[in-house]
């Protein structure tokens, strides 16, 4: 063999060799590369299954925290109607106590008032009953000689005017030596004894001569020697019956006007 065909032999082994190297590194190199990205490709997976795990628990954790939540505020309603509701009965209850407390006040108000009144209804009785005088008589005689007597079963003082008596079934009688007695009879009398004056009232009866009149009112002046009979006058003889507005007594005279209910004229009886 000659140089130049080791020569050449030996430059071809060297070209195969390098050629021979070149491609293995090439392939060897692919090989890492696709490695690589396998080895990339897995740790992706499994770093996204990781993530998916994790979103999932936290969408989980989300879904029990909404729950929770909705919970809570299902719960805060209740317990805020509970709260409405009680209040509301408190209202109702406190309203229903104060009601009752008005109405007691009110009744002891009342029942105050009542004793208040019933105590001043005692206290007038036991002032009345205290003031209260039995067997009541009084006497007096005017300038012309007349007596005048009167008896009453009670008489107190009177509340306004204490110069006045305030007599029951009262019985009254003017006498004179010179003329008829006058009787007069009623319920009720007021007698002032600063005067003398008498007022007999309700069911008056007068009797004089053959005359019988009743009134509903009978007032004695003692200062002019007056009486009228007045209020509903009725005059019983025994010929004849009349009504009449007034009936006036002298009672110096004993002369008797009697005014008719019906008419201005005057009808004077003269008395013997």
């Amino acid at each position: 063999m000659s140089v130049k065909t080791f020569i050449q032999v030996l430059i071809l082994s060297l070209i195969i060799l390098i050629i021979g190297g070149v491609y293995f590194k090439y392939f060897e190199t692919k090989k890492n590369i696709v490695e690589e990205v396998n080895l990339s490709n897995l740790k992706n997976s499994e770093q996204l299954e990781k993530l998916e795990a994790k979103i999932s628990e936290l969408e989980f954790k989300n879904e029990q925290l909404s729950e929770k939540i909705k919970n809570n505020k299902n719960k805060s309603v209740e317990i805020t109607s509970e709260t409405v509701e009680r209040a509301k009965q408190i209202k109702e209850n406190k309203d229903s106590s104060l009601e009752k407390i008005k109405s007691e006040n009110v009744k002891i108000k009342n029942k105050d008032q009542k004793e208040k009144s019933e105590n001043k209804i005692i206290k007038k009785k036991k002032k009345d009953i205290k003031n209260l005088v039995k067997d009541v008589e009084y006497s007096s005689v005017d300038q012309k000689g007349n007596r005048f007597n009167l008896l009453a079963n009670s008489g107190k003082s009177n509340a306004d005017n204490n110069n006045i008596l305030d007599l029951e079934n009262v019985r009254g009688e003017i006498k004179s030596d010179k003329r008829d007695n006058i009787y007069i009879v009623s319920d009720f009398a007021q007698y002032n004894t600063s005067n003398l004056n008498s007022k007999f009232y309700e069911n008056v009866i007068i009797e004089y001569q053959d005359k019988k009149i009743t009134c509903g009112n009978f007032d004695i002046n003692m200062k002019t020697n007056k009486a009228i009979a007045y209020n509903n006058v009725k005059i019983t003889d025994p010929q004849s019956i009349m009504k009449a507005g007034i009936v006036e007594f002298d009672l110096a005279t004993k002369d008797v006007n009697i005014n008719p209910e019906n008419t201005t004229t005057n009808i004077e009886v003269i008395t013997n």
